[in-house]
This record gives C-alpha cells, sequence and structure tokens, in this order.
C-alpha cells in the first residue's frame, strides 16, 4: 500500500474540497496516485460538490433539538433560499441538530466527524451538494446545558429562518421559556442583562451620546443628566431582561419571567445568513405579529 502522507491529503483537499477523510479513503483506493484520486472523487459526485466553494451560500435553515438537559442550535446553508422547501435537505438540517445535541462535539471540525447512518455528517452534506446540486455548507453551532430544575425554550420562525433557544432557572415550564425564546426572535438583544454589556461598548455609547448632546446645543449641566437617561435607554434597548416583553409590553421580560418564579440564564439566536453580505430581510414585524397572536 503506498504511502499516503498529510500533505497529498491537504493536496488533494485543496483540489477538490472535500473532507479530510474522503480525501485520504480516496487516495488510499488508488494507491497515492492523485490525478486518479481526483477521478474518483469526481465519479463519485465529490469532488464536483466540492467545486461549487466559491458560490456564496448565505440561504438555508437553522434547526434546534434538545436532547435531555443539552440543546443544539445549528445553522446549514445553501446558495438559495428555494432549497429551504427541499424535504432532503430539512432533514439533513434537523439531524444535524439533533446529532449535535446527543454528542456534544468540540468544534465544528468534530461536528464533521460524526457518524451518520451513511457515513458521517461531512460526507452526508457532500452527498446533499450533489443531489440537490448548490453549495451546501454547515456554518455553525452552539451548545446549551441546563440544570434539571430549569427549562429550555425553543422556537423556529419560518421553520428555521430564525432559530432560538432560551435557558430560565427556577421553572421547569417550557411553554414560559418558549415564550422567552419568541421574544428574542421578534427583539434581538445582544445580551442577557446590562451586566454582560462590555465597558468598552458602553464608553463609545457614552461618547456618541455626549457628542449628540452637545451638537443639540444643549447646556453642559444637562447634557450629563441627559447622556445618563439615553445609555439606561441604551441598555435597555440590547439587555433582554429589561426589553418591554412583547406579548405584554406594560411588564419588563425580567418581570414577566419573575412572576413565573424563574429568571432568564442565557438564550441563543440564529438568522440565517446574519453577517454574510447578502441581501438583508427585516423579520422584526413578522415575528412580532405572530408571537402576539
Amino acid at each position: 500500500m503506498a504511502n499516503v502522507t498529510a500533505k497529498m491529503v491537504k493536496e488533494l483537499r485543496d483540489a477538490t474540497g472535500v473532507g479530510m477523510m474522503d480525501a485520504k479513503r480516496a487516495l488510499v483506493e488508488v494507491e497515492g496516485d492523485m490525478d486518479k484520486a481526483v477521478d474518483l472523487l469526481r465519479e463519485k459526485g465529490m469532488a464536483k460538490a466540492a467545486k461549487k466553494n466559491d458560490r456564496i451560500a448565505a440561504e438555508g435553515l437553522a434547526s434546534a433539538y434538545v436532547a435531555g438537559n443539552t440543546a443544539a442550535v445549528v445553522e446549514i446553508n445553501s446558495e438559495t433560499d428555494f432549497v429551504a422547501k427541499n424535504t432532503l435537505f430539512q432533514d439533513l438540517v434537523n439531524n444535524v441538530a439533533k446529532l449535535v445535541a446527543e454528542n456534544k462535539p468540540e468544534n465544528l471540525e468534530a461536528a464533521l466527524q460524526i457518524k451518520t447512518e451513511n457515513g458521517t455528517i461531512e460526507s452526508d452534506i457532500i452527498e446533499a451538494n450533489t443531489v440537490i446540486g448548490e453549495k451546501i455548507s454547515f456554518r455553525r453551532f452552539a451548545l446549551l446545558e441546563k440544570e434539571d430544575n430549569a427549562a429550555f425554550g425553543s422556537y423556529l420562525h419560518m421553520g428555521g429562518r430564525i432559530a432560538v433557544v432560551t435557558v430560565l432557572d427556577g421553572t421547569t415550564d417550557e411553554e414560559v421559556a418558549k415564550d422567552i425564546a419568541m421574544h428574542v426572535a421578534a427583539i434581538n438583544p445582544r445580551y442577557v442583562d446590562e451586566s454582560q454589556i462590555p465597558a468598552a461598548e458602553l464608553e463609545h455609547e457614552k461618547t456618541v451620546l455626549t457628542e449628540q448632546a452637545l451638537n443639540e446645543g444643549k447646556p453642559a449641566k444637562i447634557v450629563e443628566k441627559m447622556v445618563e437617561g439615553r445609555l439606561k435607554k441604551f441598555k435597555a434597548e440590547i439587555a433582554l431582561v429589561d426589553q418591554p416583553f412583547v406579548k405584554d409590553p406594560d411588564q419588563t421580560v425580567a418581570q414577566y419571567v419573575a412572576s413565573k418564579g424563574a429568571s432568564v440564564n442565557t438564550f441563543v439566536r440564529f438568522e440565517v445568513g446574519e453577517g454574510i453580505e447578502k441581501k438583508e430581510d427585516n423579520f422584526v414585524e413578522e415575528v412580532m405579529s405572530q408571537v402576539k397572536k
């Protein structure tokens, strides 16, 4: 058997875009012949799919899955939103979320190597590439843990355009936790409470607000009080527990969960394609119209 080196595996991966283990298996099968390995992968449809790597995959679906005291949120991208309606793609996303929750991988590379019925998550995605005819990529995942006396709340908007999982301490009521997940989907807070807001971010905002007040021609004595009030409003806008609860704006999220004997521990919110250069859509009004029903 030919000596297949790490350098050869990397070269084949770079040429075809397939996963490390698939590249190694192909080289072993053809006894280290690089050209034959490329042909072999092309024949299997794997290299053809991988050549779609230069395309932008900014659509797709996010999903969530709860396995006992562990929950997973995943995002898998495609090139067009049409693929999100494909049953094969939907099943792939949901199965990946389940496997990630059950296996608790340390990183994305480890997640791709999780065993599936047909191989690994990585090989299943490559197969989906070939069958669907678009670039499919496993972009990210997050894992959340809870105690026995806590609750997960999961919510998918538009079947997975936005996926949220929340953790509430002090209650096992999943419906209350789901209420908060729906709020997070609609309002998109950045932090649980103001203690999580980085000092540098607050200082930057304070500087901006001070300049705004001064440019309005306000007296210096008044500027300080104005900035203090506006900074407080800013913190409430980005901190979940201080936001008016979407189902009852007369109380904050903190007040609502406290009325249920609970408190917010953490949350994860994935919106498909966020951070990828693409046409941005605004889902706030649509989400809020649903959560208020």
